[in-house]
């Protein structure tokens, strides 16, 4: 099985667990007479079946990631942390210019005038070569998603 697929099927099981989660909020109370639509206990159940299956499929994800070269220098796993070093500090600029790039409107000449403090044009720039390199390091991980076999427990 190639990487790519086992992290769909974590996903799947995310996605189960959170709905299984809104399920369980709709039938943990009811009111007294009344029965519930399922049963909370086979949700439960269900529940603690899909957190196991979770549970294996990224213990699965990780140990591939680890051990499973991205280039010759590093590992998936060391790609991947870069890969989300590079999108952090891209929205917290992306934050910044926003917040700078605000006009102040003022209505008298008694209100505080704001000025900024950075180089909104050099803000962007960074913030568009980070997006760049985002978008190139990501298709190759996905690239290596598809090249690489999931490594058993």
């Amino acid at each position: 099985m190639r990487l790519a697929e086992a992290l769909v099927r974590r996903a799947d099981c995310q996605r189960k667990v959170a709905q299984i989660k809104q399920r369980l909020g709709r039938v943990i109370k009811v009111q007294e007479g009344e029965t519930p639509s399922e049963s909370p206990t086979e949700l439960l159940d269900e529940l603690s079946q899909t957190l196991g299956d979770l549970a294996v499929w990224v213990k699965k994800i990780n140990k591939t990631n680890a051990f499973s070269p991205f280039d010759t220098s590093i590992s998936l796993a060391e790609a991947l942390a870069e890969r989300d070093r590079i999108m952090q500090h891209r929205n917290i600029l992306n934050e910044l210019l926003n917040e700078a790039s605000i006009k102040q409107e003022r209505y008298s000449r008694q209100e505080v005038k704001f000025h900024t403090t950075v180089e909104i044009v050099a803000l962007q720039k960074e913030v568009d070569e980070l997006s760049r390199k985002y978008r190139e390091l990501d298709f190759k991980i996905q690239e290596k998603n598809w090249s690489t076999d999931v490594l058993d427990n």
